[in-house]
Order: C-alpha cells, then structure tokens, then sequence
C-alpha cells in the first residue's frame, strides 16, 4: 500500500487576542471554522506567528499556499490616510506589518493566496488602493446576495450568478489597488470580492466569510478547497 501524500501546507497568520477561553494570558488565535474548511477542501492549517515580517519569504518557502484570514483593522496610514476613524478598533502595528508582509511577498512570488475580508483589505493596501475606514450602514452581522460576475474565476468557483455572503465588516474597498479587478458585488454597491489582473499566480480576495457557512453550503466551501487543490498542483 502506498503512502498517501501529504496534504498541501496552508499558512494562515495568527491573530492576536487579549483573552482566550482556557488561556490564562494573551494569546494567539485562529478562527476554528476557517481551519476546519481548509482540512476539509484536503488542506492542512499552519498557524503562523505573525512576527518578523522580514523573514516572512523564508518562513513561508515550506508552504503551498496561504489564507490571509479576517480581523482587526488596518492603520489607515497604510492606505495614504492620516486621520483616523473614531469606528476603528483592534489595530494592532505587529499584526499590520506581518500581514502585509505576507500579502507582498505571495503576490511577488506567485503563492497560491485567498484573502478574507480584512485579508482583502491588506492586498488592497500592498497594491495602493485605499479603504472606506467606515460604512453607514455596515456589514456586521449581515447575510445578503452577491452578484458575481460571469467568465471570472469566482464564478468558475461558485457555478452560481449570486451567492449567498455572510459579512462581519465595517470597512471596505474604496479605490481598488493596481491589478485588482472587482468581479462581485453587493445590492449597495459594496466590493464584495477581487482577483488579480496579471498576476504570476492564483489569487482570489472576498470581503465577506466564507467560513461562516463552508460547513453546509458547498460554494463556500469551494473556494477553500479551489485553493487547497492550486496550492497541490503548484508543489508538484
């Protein structure tokens, strides 16, 4: 009998977290439901530190692709805006400087890379483009239609014109950043997902999450495991 193969390593950058049930001090967490979706599409989770962002191209040299997951907000400076937002919460500097770090060096180096909501912001940032710092009304706690856009990898990925997003955000998409190509969108106009025109390798961005409802609704899920099966066939 032969060995099965491993399963492609799928970096997914901690979030920092002041308590955590069962920890007595901080902590470094990842959302559950986004590690179970990347080992159901056959992936296996890697829960990076997020710290030393210039050694982050020889730390992820032993991963297949990468899952920059959701989160706080991003420094509004990182986009070319001084003022900040009194609705901005959880920015943290480390976690900043270590995402975007992921963000550049995937992208540069064509790593197979799905962005979740924040994630979507941070490439948004690394490719220039700017952030409403805040909606009226928001995301938060919402479930609504996206149309997606026909011929695009998303709707290769979804098999569907309008899926079904679950959405925790505040902040989206202002200007879109070089190369990023908008190809789903909310009833409001909102950005709801982005690929990359041009680009050396996969790439897919949504602001919503998928994770939410990968666990019962089979596009969901597909988009983990569309980048698990990528990220197989780019380590071969």
């Amino acid at each position: 009998m032969s060995a099965r193969a491993p399963r492609p390593l799928i970096a997914l950058p901690c979030r920092f977290s002041e308590s955590a049930s069962a920890l007595r001090y901080r902590a470094e967490v990842t959302a559950r439901a986004l590690a179970e979706a990347v080992w159901r599409g056959g992936g296996e989770p890697f829960m990076m530190h997020p710290a030393a962002p210039e050694d982050v191209a020889s730390r992820l040299a032993r991963c297949d692709g990468v899952l920059l997951p959701g989160g706080g907000d991003l420094h509004p400076r990182h986009y070319g805006v001084a003022d900040e937002h009194e609705t901005l919460y959880d920015v943290d500097e480390e976690q900043d400087a270590f995402d975007l770090a992921v963000a550049r060096h995937a992208l540069a180096a064509g790593l197979p890379l799905l962005a979740v909501c924040r994630g979507l912001q941070v490439v948004n940032a690394v490719r220039g483009g700017t952030l409403r710092q805040h909606m009226e009304p928001d995301h938060r706690h919402v479930v609504h239609p996206v149309a997606v856009t026909p011929g695009t990898l998303l709707a290769k990925i979804a098999g569907e014109a309008e899926v079904t997003a679950s959405c925790y955000h505040h902040q989206a998409a202002e200007s879109l950043g070089a190369g990023l190509v908008p190809v789903a969108h909310a009833n409001d106009g909102t950005v709801e997902a982005v690929e990359l025109d041009g680009g050396t390798g996969w790439f897919l961005g949504v602001q919503w999450h998928p994770e939410d409802t990968a666990g019962t609704d089979p596009v969901q899920q597909a988009i983990f495991t569309e980048l698990v099966d990528v990220a197989s066939r780019s380590s071969r």
